[in-house]
């Protein structure tokens, strides 16, 4: 319950300000990814304002490698989990030192988005029984995130995500700056996260198969529980 407290804060305060630098600065890199790479120069100065992200970011997911493998309870996916964190700081880095810090911009806003779904989800889940009783209200918001989760998943991470970051990283990129380097590398940095993200997102059909929801004690089948219990447990 702490520990979703504390993400649902961070991954707020984190995608608010992704938000402010994509919607309400001069930044037009959501509506024109394309422009990610424009007049991109090897070495080029990195703003402040998106220099204060990647500082944040960085520091947090450098964090979550040691908090998953040190202190939390190892799960089935916990493998993948280290994988996609150290996959998201080497992202994190390599983008800064190589300067598509742009890029990154947009990758963090179309993540941290259902991170915020999810541990508002996983906070309700815990709180709709506490003090040994039932409590509908965050028994509803809880059904209710579940389901914009898994939606704004599919949106944000298996449709956006491909038709702004990776047609910008892969073609557009390549017509702005021909030969810009480290290419391959980082086209595959961002596919391994693709990948992973359709992982997890078929990762809670593939697991209700292979062991079928038993019911409550209520005599209901806690979808919602078993959606968030199975996919993403941080």
């Amino acid at each position: 319950m702490p520990e979703s407290s504390w993400k649902l804060v961070f991954y707020t305060m984190s995608w608010s300000y992704s938000s402010y630098l994509l919607f309400f600065t001069s930044y037009p890199f959501f509506h024109d990814p394309p422009s990610v790479f424009y007049n991109w120069k090897s070495g080029m100065t990195v703003p402040t304002d998106i220099a204060i992200a990647y500082l944040i970011q960085g520091s947090f997911y450098g964090h979550s490698i040691y908090a998953t493998v040190n202190m939390d309870e190892w799960r089935k996916d916990s493998a993948v989990m280290v994988v996609h964190h150290i996959i998201t700081l080497a992202l994190i880095s390599f983008s800064y030192a190589f300067r598509y810090h742009n890029v990154g911009i947009l990758v963090l806003f179309l993540h941290d988005i259902n991170d915020i779904q999810l541990e508002f989800t996983k906070v309700n889940i815990y709180l709709k029984s506490r003090g040994g009783g039932y409590h509908l209200l965050n028994d509803v918001l809880s059904n209710l995130g579940s389901v914009s989760f898994s939606v704004s998943w599919f949106w944000f991470r298996l449709y956006w995500f491909p038709l702004k970051v990776l047609y910008a990283t892969c073609v557009s990129s390549i017509q702005s700056v021909p030969n810009i380097p480290f290419y391959f590398f980082f086209n595959t940095l961002l596919f391994a996260l693709l990948l992973m993200n359709i992982y997890w997102f078929l990762f809670p059909s593939l697991s209700a198969d292979l062991h079928p929801m038993e019911p409550s004690e209520e005599g209901s089948l806690q979808a919602s529980d078993d959606w968030i219990s199975l996919i993403l447990n941080k």
